[in-house]
């Protein structure tokens, strides 16, 4: 049995972790939101033991899974972005030796076949859905055009674990160049970028693959059945993991959208506040949401009426696959928390989870532990507060 009280001190120590998001195939993406890695090991160290399931049911940039695995925990994720399932099977994918030769041969080939003087095969199918919105002026044609060369070379690749390493190779690249830029890097530097980004996620890859042969995983395919990303809401998680090594996870660890808070799952910010669903042109995937379908409802709704409803029905399922005792632990942030952290916990409770504050835990009375997250720039948030910047960690189980 799991002694969550001795091992509640290290799960503290993890939300205080103010470093930079690093190490393994954490650095693929910078997704809105994340937690930190070190977090996460420590809830996944302190209620899981290997072989058992972790399951994030919001995994966004997939920072669950990534530990979960290379703590050699069997993981499961789910997410109702395109984008984040992209990103997510980049991270947990294994690269061969094979995969990343090809890689490197690819980003060394680049340097030449990604000049501006070379002609470029326009993607008219993005276009004409405006994927390519806000990133055809006068500052940001390089990089939209080096894009496209680089697109049209993955024909060059003859695996899709290589064309999905190298799509997320450019993803980051891209972000690097564009997002919350006003003064867009030049074609050269971007060439130069792309090299160390992607020895940076070689690294990252060959690192996570080693931690898992470090624990004792026999195969290293990237279709192996204990590592699944499922495009799916959490509503439909009872009936789209039939498999029933996903229907009772240990511990449930996650983060979900915040209650009135503003974040931009779907979008770039480019030359200021002009939006871009670049990302998914690059990655291969479709949007077609607005803002309010990523964040479970409109921030500006009174009493957040959809937020809690879709809370409500998310829950229940969670609770329909949980066995009695599985560990339900969050991180949250609110933009009233006067009002909206008793909501939260109240639908909670409805659906079958009961609070152990941290604080019981450790023997420190009946309080929560809450962060202030480091450099966090979300924008406007409900009845403008800005109460967004804190993190409160809330632990439950499944009764």
């Amino acid at each position: 049995m799991i002694d969550a009280t001795a091992n509640s001190w290290m799960v503290i120590e993890g939300i205080q972790d103010q470093s930079r998001v690093a190490g393994y195939t954490h650095a693929f993406y910078r997704y809105p939101a994340r937690f930190s890695p070190r977090f996460a090991e420590a809830a996944i160290t302190a209620f899981t033991k290997p072989g058992e399931v972790v399951y994030d049911p919001f995994m966004g940039g997939g920072t669950t899974l990534v530990e979960a695995m290379r703590l050699g925990r069997k993981c499961l994720g789910t997410d109702i972005n395109s984008l984040a399932v992209f990103i997510s099977r980049a991270k947990t994918t294994i690269y061969t030796d094979s995969d990343i030769a090809a890689i490197r041969e690819w980003v060394n080939r680049a340097q030449k076949d990604l000049v501006l003087t070379n002609k470029s095969l326009r993607p008219e199918y993005w276009i004409s859905r405006g994927y390519q919105r806000n990133i055809s002026g006068r500052l940001t044609w390089p990089t939209r055009k080096t894009l496209e060369l680089a697109l049209a070379n993955l024909e060059l690749l003859n695996d899709d674990r290589q064309r999905l390493f190298v799509r997320c190779l450019l993803l980051k690249t891209a972000q690097w160049a564009l997002d919350c830029r006003k003064n867009p890097p030049s074609a050269r530097f971007i060439r130069e970028r792309l090299v160390i980004h992607a020895e940076e996620m070689i690294q990252g890859a060959l690192a996570l693959r080693e931690s898992m042969q470090n624990h004792g995983e026999a195969s290293y395919r990237a279709d192996d059945v204990p590592y699944a990303c499922v495009h799916a809401p959490v509503q439909e998680i009872a009936t789209r993991t039939t498999d029933p090594r996903w229907r009772a996870p240990k511990l449930i660890l996650t983060s979900p959208p915040y209650p009135g808070v503003h974040v931009l799952y779907h979008r770039w910010q480019v030359l200021g506040r002009r939006e871009t669903p670049a990302p998914y042109w690059i990655a291969d995937c479709h949007d077609g949401h607005g803002a309010s379908f990523y964040t479970m409802g409109g921030r500006q709704q009174r009493n957040l009426g959809d937020y809690y409803e879709n809370l409500r029905q998310s829950y229940e399922a969670l609770s329909s696959v949980a066995d009695k005792g599985t560990w339900l632990v969050q991180l949250v942030a609110f933009s009233s928390p006067e009002w909206q952290l008793p909501l939260f916990l109240d639908t909670l409770r409805s659906c079958g989870f009961s609070e152990v504050t941290s604080g019981e835990q450790i023997g420190a009375g009946n309080h929560r532990v809450w962060r202030t997250v480091p450099n966090r720039k979300f924008y406007a948030t409900h009845r403008g507060t800005t109460s967004s910047s804190r993190e409160v960690l809330l632990i439950h189980q499944r009764i």
